[in-house]
């Protein structure tokens, strides 16, 4: 057992704070309320939180792991200190034995606690400014956890929001197979606003959308949900792409406290087989052959929506039956550090299965570009001009 007296000392408050909850993670601030104790005051620490149903679970440890079994109390617990109404405990463990010594402080906050922290040493019994210490400590900590259980939750909603907005978007008409995918960036992120839609139109035609609010969060999953609503009943007007962007682009901006976006859109006539094309500031589509090469289709690109900037065009593109077009947004390609020029030759320079399906292709570019460890969010949609039957 190393001598505590030649080794102990009181963090102060600025110590602690730099030290605990340096990231959103309840379990990391656990681990770093442990190691920091160790370190200072303690030859051993655990540090137990409170699960949903009521389910105490041991997330951190330090020390000597043996000195944590469950406390031996030889006389009446002593109070040492207060907050929040919950006191610190402190006794002597193993009577008959050397000196061990142990304190109890509830992790807890404004009434709702959410674990407990057992420090334990050998020889003298924990000092008052020590006790402070560690009650200070736990508070730090508790407010960590707090917040870190209050982000939990917001991203769970958001991603709710997200995924069932996402997974059911409108239904285009039968001449045209699409195949969409959404990717968050990852269970303890934060979404983003990134959707995709399609939209039925007269003729047979289908108008294709794929947007990135700017952001992360509920904020910008709800911004994302009132684009989509907006956007669906300026396209049933059955205007150009181009003039549907312009009237979002308008509407929007009348409203200062939503988040500006990118959009493609791309309105698809399987008859003629053509597409038109218009941009709000997002990244160019991508068409790749029967052979599965692909390449780049030059977009005209306006400002992004909610500027009220204005000035968007449409660009027409030939589209036939045995290509594939692939629209997405910039977490598929981006990478930290990169020059977009070389994330966006990274994309073409794939090849899609020449006999698989839509759905099929949509994998392919979601795997070859290892989008499960993207950096941000991935939205993907992918769409082929259903082949018709050979005439009898």
């Amino acid at each position: 057992m190393p001598d505590r007296d030649s080794r102990a000392f009181v963090p102060s408050p600025d110590e602690i704070l730099d030290v605990i909850g340096t990231t959103d993670d309840e379990t990391t601030t656990c681990r770093e309320l442990a190691a920091l104790l160790f370190r200072a005051l303690c030859d051993a620490v655990a540090v137990d939180l409170v699960r949903e149903g009521g389910r105490v679970e041991r997330v951190a440890v330090a020390g000597a792991t043996a000195l944590l079994r469950p406390p031996v109390p030889t006389a009446r617990p002593a109070v040492r200190a207060v907050d929040d109404g919950h006191p610190l405990r402190s006794w002597i463990l193993r009577p008959g034995g050397p000196p061990v010594h142990g304190l109890s402080v509830a992790l807890a906050r404004h009434g709702t606690s959410y674990g407990n922290l057992l420090a334990v040493r050998t020889g003298a019994a924990f000092a008052d400014r020590e006790a402070a210490a560690l009650h200070f400590a736990a508070r730090v900590a508790a407010l960590h956890i707090g917040h870190a259980r209050r982000l939990a939750a917001t991203e769970s909603v958001a991603l709710n929001l997200q995924r069932a907005l996402v997974s059911d978007p409108g239904r285009p008409h039968p001449n045209l197979l699409i195949a969409g995918r959404y990717l968050p960036v990852g269970s303890s992120a934060l979404v983003g606003g990134d959707w995709y839609e399609t939209v039925r139109l007269h003729f047979g035609r289908t108008l294709l959308v794929v947007g990135d609010v700017m952001g992360h969060g509920l904020d910008a999953a709800v911004d994302m949900n009132a684009y989509r609503s907006t956007l669906r009943e300026v396209a049933s007007t059955d205007l150009a792409p181009h003039r549907v962007l312009r009237q979002l682009d308008a509407l929007v901006a009348e409203d200062a406290g939503r988040r500006p976006a990118t959009c493609l859109l791309v309105r698809v006539d399987p008859g003629r087989g053509t597409a038109v094309y218009a941009s709000a500031g997002h990244l160019p589509p991508a068409v790749f052959a029967a052979d599965g090469t692909g390449r780049l289709l030059d977009v005209p690109v306006g400002p992004p929506l909610g500027t009220g900037l204005g000035g968007y065009e449409s660009a027409a593109h030939p589209l036939a039956e045995d290509e594939t077009l692939l629209m997405y947004t910039d977490g598929l390609v981006e990478r930290r550090g990169e020059d977009i020029d070389v994330s966006l030759a990274r994309l073409t320079a794939l090849r899609v299965p020449a006999a698989g399906t839509v759905a099929d292709a949509a994998d392919a570019i979601v795997t070859g570009l290892d989008a499960l460890h993207a950096e941000d969010d991935v939205a993907v949609l992918a769409a082929r001009i259903r082949s018709r039957p050979p005439h009898p």
